[in-house]
């Protein structure tokens, strides 16, 4: 009986082990939960002090603690690490609040996350400045870009999408008031267009018009006609679309003068004209000609997207622009428009050189993280900003025909502009009748 109870045992700890193993493969978060949570905070609690002085995140005391330490405690005089004000566990990882004392700054913190993150075991460390004085210390426990899972709690409200995930556990989010242009650029099989699958599933649930060109006689974004207030597929309809934009853009200014505001949201509600998401799907297709009689259609098209781009975020006309390259080979106004576009999302590329153009101006050391992207992991990306800021993101998996049936659902939402109506989009009904087709032949009819 004794033996029979011990193999039981072996038996299930054997079981045991093997679901652990399982799990950290198969099921990292459940994992993370249950073994790299607990034994992470233990790590982290027991050999906090001495990690912070070894990475030298420490400073000498004040003469009044000094003083109190050595003739009230009667102990010796220790260097002070940050204080932890907060620590909680999540689902991805480890969240430790600190106050950092005088002589530090979150520059210090963030040049020690590599040595903090081999000390306590962790996938990853980002350090974000919450306030002046405070930073918060997001550690991984595994590698969450490996399987993309966007929060559940996270949806998309007032022109703020969730797009993809950060390395840090966070929702990487396109908010077009804050940012309202953006630039996303890559090679092939980067994960452009994964990318724009996703953004237009996100903005397709909200009451915004979605205006696309797609040069490439609409092979990326006529599965979208459902959703699409305008399309254009040729270089001609696309200059002949950013007309009508440019004007709707100054009619937009009249109501705003009207009104004696200067943003689209300060107006009435009765009054607000719909936003609208311009997005353009390979720019080099605007840019580029094959003949000179094609050159004044060029320049007037990149004009009036500068104007878009200089202008237009005041009116709740918003530009998402995709390349493989941007730069000042595409001809003249590349840079000029380049500028104007605040949010940068770069995938991988195949030179250093299309980096830079899309990093290199806002977030230098963005950079070399942009070319170190592999080649085997598709939809990986570095977004910054022009706060100087920076992240590495993964868009979730979403197929085509996933994101056409997102733009089919919310069909009904799309806005009708009477502007943009010779542009719209034709959509094939599909029949409601549940019969099926009848696989008899008619009889020929015969005189």
């Amino acid at each position: 009986m004794a033996d029979l109870t011990t193999v039981l045992e072996a038996t299930g700890a054997l079981a045991g082990a093997g679901g652990l193993g399982y799990a950290k493969v198969r099921a990292p978060r459940v994992y993370w939960s249950l073994v790299g949570l607990p034994v992470t905070w233990g790590r982290f609690t027991v050999t906090y002090r001495s990690t912070m002085d070894v990475c030298g995140l420490t400073v000498q005391p004040s003469r009044l603690r000094a003083f109190m330490a050595r003739n009230i405690a009667r102990r010796e005089v220790q260097p002070v690490p940050p204080k932890v004000r907060r620590v909680r566990g999540t689902s991805t990882g480890l969240r430790v609040t600190l106050r950092l004392p005088a002589g530090l700054e979150p520059a210090d913190v963030a040049a020690a996350s590599q040595r903090l993150r081999h000390a306590w075991g962790v996938h990853s460390v980002n350090v974000i400045e919450t306030k002046p004085g405070m930073v918060e210390l997001r550690m991984t426990g595994y590698d969450v870009l490996g399987r993309v899972r966007m929060p559940r709690r996270l949806k998309a409200r007032s022109m703020v999408v969730p797009v993809a995930l950060r390395d840090d556990g966070t929702a990487f989010v396109r908010d077009y008031r804050k940012v309202p242009h953006g630039l996303t650029l890559g090679a092939n099989q980067s994960g452009k267009s994964m990318y724009q699958r996703n953004l237009i599933s996100e903005l397709a649930k909200l009451p915004v018009g979605l205006v696309g060109i797609d040069c490439k006689r609409g092979v990326e974004q006529s599965t979208y006609a459902p959703r699409l207030s305008a399309l254009a597929t040729t270089p001609e309809q696309a200059s002949a679309l950013l007309d009508v934009l440019v004007a709707e853009m100054e009619d937009r200014f009249d109501l705003l003068s009207a009104h004696h505001v200067s943003d689209l949201w300060d107006l009435p509600e009765e009054v607000r004209p719909v936003p609208l998401v311009v997005l353009v799907d390979e720019v080099a297709e605007l840019f580029l000609v094959a003949a000179k009689k094609d050159e004044e259609r060029r320049d007037r098209m990149v004009m009036q997207m500068v104007r878009l781009g200089q202008m237009a975020r005041a009116i709740g006309i918003y530009l998402e622009i995709c390349g493989q390259r941007f730069g000042s080979e595409l001809g003249k106004g590349a840079t000029m428009l380049r500028a104007q576009l605040t949010g940068r999302v770069v995938h991988r590329v195949n030179d250093k050189q299309t980096a830079e153009m899309g990093l290199g101006d806002i977030a230098p050391e963005a950079v070399f993280a942009a070319t170190t992207i592999p080649p085997d992991r598709p939809g990986v990306a570095v977004a910054g900003d022009s706060s100087g800021g920076w992240s590495r993101i993964r868009t979730p998996q979403t197929s085509p025909a996933q994101a056409a049936e997102v733009c089919r659902e919310y069909a009904h939402l799309t806005p009708s502009l009477p502007a943009l109506a010779p542009f719209r989009p034709a959509v094939l009904v599909e029949p409601t009748t549940d019969e099926a087709p009848s696989l008899i032949k008619p009889r020929p009819v015969t005189d």
